[in-house]
């Protein structure tokens, strides 16, 4: 019998075409992302706001809820134990980002706020 061995894999995506020194896949501008999650899974729908214009924050009643459509742009789903994973490239990738343009624009302020 013998004794399981330890492996390790880096995973490096690969755009289509890469052989060939072109890609091929879409790239999508989101600037909204609504989170949702089954016991199984989480979907990210990820959206393109347009600005609100003055009239519609006039014509918005103070105080109540308006409700604003976004256009969906896609969706990803992905397997709930790939989340932590996520979240974790995420905070690494945002603290890097805040290290190298923290003198830059609307960079200079921490971002608060719920997005989702």
């Amino acid at each position: 019998m013998t004794g399981k061995k330890s492996i390790n894999f880096t995973v490096v995506p690969e755009e289509p075409g890469d052989l060939e020194g072109k890609t091929s896949t879409e790239t999508v501008y989101a600037n909204f992302c609504a989170v949702n999650h089954t016991p199984f899974d989480f979907t990210l729908t990820f959206c393109q706001m347009k600005p609100l214009s003055e009239k519609d924050v006039e014509e918005a009643p103070e105080g109540e809820t308006r409700i604003v459509r976004a256009p969906v742009k896609v969706k990803v789903v992905v397997p709930a134990q790939l989340i932590p994973a996520l979240g974790a490239a995420l905070q690494e990738n945002w603290r890097l980002y805040q290290d190298a343009y923290s003198n830059v624009g609307w960079a200079k302020g921490k971002m608060s706020g719920k997005v989702h």
